[in-house]
């Protein structure tokens, strides 16, 4: 190993550690759960799929990444306790946790069903807050940890027709900050990465024309983000190295959207 690839090792390197990574078989948990075990880390992919979970151990096992699963329902208490030990029994600790469990419907305001609210609400906020509050559990246990949650641009910008949405990434950003100031001296930090307009499956229904139009207008770099550009900014939050100071930050990558001037 060459003298730079030791110095970048010794900084972002993820070797004998192992990561949780929750919604690890959606769009950008795939990214994540990628980049994350390439640096040396062995991945629990926790989904509510079990085909889909067996699906990308199988293809982290085809990228040389030694990975697991467990199948959980984010917004029950005990299906998270139940996550987090199936996870302890297999890899004997876990260092990082990374919240990627989220769902989006587009309605305008007077059409939002409190139904669906609800359900944005229980799977964003509620599924962030409870899988950080049974992990950090067995954290303190183990001398520490990284968390990342993954807010979003409408965190802090008004954006149409996603009100639950936007509501409950606000408020992860919240609770993030919450949570890092709560555990700082316990050696576990606590950061997110709000993201721009990364498109899947579950935002590509509300893409309509005038839409992509607004979006492109307001993002500098005029273009969507690719999920695998997340993965910088996420080694940096997670590392206990290059991130050994960071807590509570919020990271923006997103082409410059939060920044443009309309």
């Amino acid at each position: 190993m060459s003298k730079s690839s030791e110095y970048l090792e010794s900084l972002f390197g993820l070797t004998g550690q192992v990561a949780v990574v929750i919604g690890g078989a959606g769009a950008l948990g795939k990214s994540l759960s990628t980049g994350i075990g390439k640096a040396g880390a062995k991945i629990v992919v926790a989904d509510m799929s079990e085909e889909a979970c067996q699906s990308r151990v199988e293809q982290l096992a085809q990228e040389g990444i030694d990975a697991t699963y467990v199948t959980l329902d984010v917004t029950s208490l005990e299906s998270q306790q139940n996550a987090r030990d199936e996870s302890l029994k297999v890899t004997g600790k876990v260092d990082m946790l990374v919240n990627c469990a989220g769902i989006n419907v587009g309605n305008n305001f007077l059409e939002v069903d409190s139904s669906q609210w609800d359900k944005i609400l229980a799977v964003n906020l509620k599924g962030t807050m409870l899988s950080c509050q049974v992990f950090i559990e067995s954290m303190l246990k183990t001398g520490g940890g990284s968390i990342l949650n993954i807010g979003s641009v409408n965190s802090d910008k008004p954006l149409s027709r996603v009100f639950a949405y936007a509501a409950s990434k606000a408020a992860v950003v919240n609770l993030t900050q919450n949570i890092a100031q709560e555990f700082a001296a316990n050696n576990i930090r606590v950061n997110a990465i709000c993201p721009g307009f990364f498109p899947a499956e579950q935002n590509r229904k509300i893409l309509d024309a005038e839409r992509v139009e607004n979006i492109m207008r307001g993002t500098p770099m005029k273009r969507y983000g690719n999920p695998d550009e997340l993965i910088g900014a996420a080694l940096l939050l997670l590392s206990k190295n290059s991130g050994s100071y960071i807590t509570g930050s919020i990271v923006y990558v997103d082409g410059g959207f939060t920044c443009s001037w309309f």
